[in-house]
């Protein structure tokens, strides 16, 4: 299956919504900790190689991105200086960014548009905050601060469109409704830091933590004192966590261990797919919304990969 050499160590990988080919990813010199980002934006062709469709340069790493439910060209980005930028893939490189937001006050680390009113995302950051943006404010329309610690992850609900929920070091998820003042729901999720969540794309009251304690939990936000189920297997932090768009039960992960595994939540032997392709820290894993068994990731190794559940990555 395909693969693709980055100049920088991959941090995040994600489909396009409107384009089975399509994919970006997110970039970072000397692992994140200094030096500049780059933002890839890469085709798959039937038969041949991934190819580059773009390409654009930040000062600094870049940890997330997302691609725009309503614009297929628009992508959103979460950039280590802090700042949010906007690329438009149907302008020429030196009219991107075509917008820099600078809010944050430490890294901003994940970024989601949302699914429902199409119009929003948010981002999360070391600042400790979440930050709720349109596409036509140059400034955010609201911070959520409650978190005390950094937020790793901020994931909107796929059924409601006021509804997201945040993942951070404090230990704990938050459930957030923007109509509401504060957080409407606080789930002490791990005794360590969690790193990732994300919602069931078919029941909305269901969502996934990862977290450095190795483990992943899934919940369920109507009763919430014991989880539905833990999945045990990776021998490291886990650091993201992905619910398939095809199949209510399935979850893929990936983790410091170097694997991206799949699972099924609603079965004994939960753990149903285990790859060790990659050579360094595996922290970026997406599956694709257009084609149903479609994986990719990423990692510290500079490589992107992108095959089919239950084939090799590594096969050419």
């Amino acid at each position: 299956m395909p693969v693709f050499k980055t100049p920088f160590n991959g941090y995040a990988v994600k489909f396009s919504p409107f384009y089975e080919h399509r994919l970006a990813v997110a970039t970072a010199q000397n692992f994140g900790i200094l030096g500049n980002g780059r933002v890839h934006v890469l085709d798959l062709s039937p038969a041949g190689p991934i190819s580059e469709f773009a390409a654009f340069d930040t000062a600094d790493a870049v940890y997330d991105l997302s691609w725009s439910e309503s614009h297929d060209s628009l992508l959103v980005a979460a950039v280590a200086d802090g700042s949010v930028k906007l690329y438009d893939l149907s302008l020429p490189p030196p009219s991107n960014p075509v917008r820099s937001l600078h809010e944050h006050t430490r890294e901003a680390h994940s970024a989601d548009y949302n699914p429902v009113r199409r119009d929003s995302f948010i981002t999360g950051s070391w600042d400790d905050t979440i930050k709720l943006w349109t596409i036509d404010r140059p400034t955010s329309v609201r911070t959520f601060k409650e978190h005390a610690y950094c937020v790793y992850s901020a994931t909107w609900n796929p059924r409601h469109a006021d509804v997201f929920a945040s993942a951070s070091g404090d230990c704990t998820v938050r459930i957030w409704d923007v109509r509401e003042p504060g957080s409407t729901m606080i789930l002490p999720a791990h005794e360590f830091e969690i790193l990732s969540c994300d919602w069931n794309k078919y029941d909305d009251c269901v969502i996934a933590t990862a977290s450095v304690d190795k483990s992943i939990k899934v919940w369920d936000v109507r009763s919430f004192r014991v989880p539905l189920a833990v999945l045990n297997g990776h021998s490291y932090a886990v650091r993201k966590v992905k619910f398939s768009p095809h199949r209510g039960s399935f979850i893929a992960s990936c983790s410091y261990d170097m694997t991206v595994c799949l699972w099924d939540y609603m079965v004994e032997d939960a753990l149903i797919g285990r790859y060790d392709h990659h050579t360094e820290f595996a922290v970026g894993v997406d599956m694709s919304v257009l084609v149903e068994g479609l994986l990719a990731s990423t990692g510290w190794d500079e490589l992107v990969y992108v095959w089919q559940h239950g084939t090799d990555p590594r096969a050419p």
